[in-house]
């Protein structure tokens, strides 16, 4: 029986051992994949800047253009900070990259056609979709997981004490 909680023990440390190495390579990854989209969010932006300058005239969709630009590096600072991706953040590049896309086509082409009352009614969707998901996450927020981010409390301090104690 001795035999039983010794080897119990040692399967235990073996998968948090596992499961910690897991967690350190995943976070790694996040971490690497979130400076390179911050760095290439960075660098197209100042590409585009750079070429409406060079263009001449800066018009309203250019303008809209780095807006979109703004909300992608919000978006990654927003999952830095938090490790949380809010799908608000995609909607709004959704309407922003719309309403360019229908302001580009008014002013290029002054002539309203269908098309522009569907993109108004897919942005009127958008902004229907934001309201729904704000209103069902603050009426059933979100479970927190129990992950490497989670705060310690006493009981997991007692229990990682006796495991150290144990083995010994």
């Amino acid at each position: 029986m001795n035999n039983d909680n010794w080897a119990n023990r040692k399967r235990q440390k073996v998968h948090g051992l596992a499961e910690s190495v897991g967690n350190l390579f995943m976070e790694a990854f996040h971490y690497l994949a979130l400076f390179a989209i911050g760095a290439v969010t960075a660098w197209a932006a100042v590409v585009a800047f750079l070429g409406m300058l060079e263009k001449g005239p800066i018009g309203i969709d250019d303008i809209l253009l780095l807006f979109i630009y703004l909300e992608l590096a919000a978006m990654v600072g927003i999952y830095f900070k938090t490790n949380h991706m809010p799908i608000r953040f995609m909607i709004y590049v959704a309407i922003t990259a719309l309403t360019r896309l229908m302001i580009s086509d008014i002013s290029h082409n002054h002539k309203p056609d269908w098309g522009v009352v569907m993109v108004s009614g897919a942005i009127l969707l958008l902004a229907f979709a934001i309201l729904v998901v704000r209103y069902a996450s603050s009426r059933f927020p979100a479970v927190q997981a129990d992950g490497p981010r989670r705060k310690r409390n006493a009981a997991d301090d007692a229990a990682e004490k006796d495991d150290m104690q144990s083995d010994d």
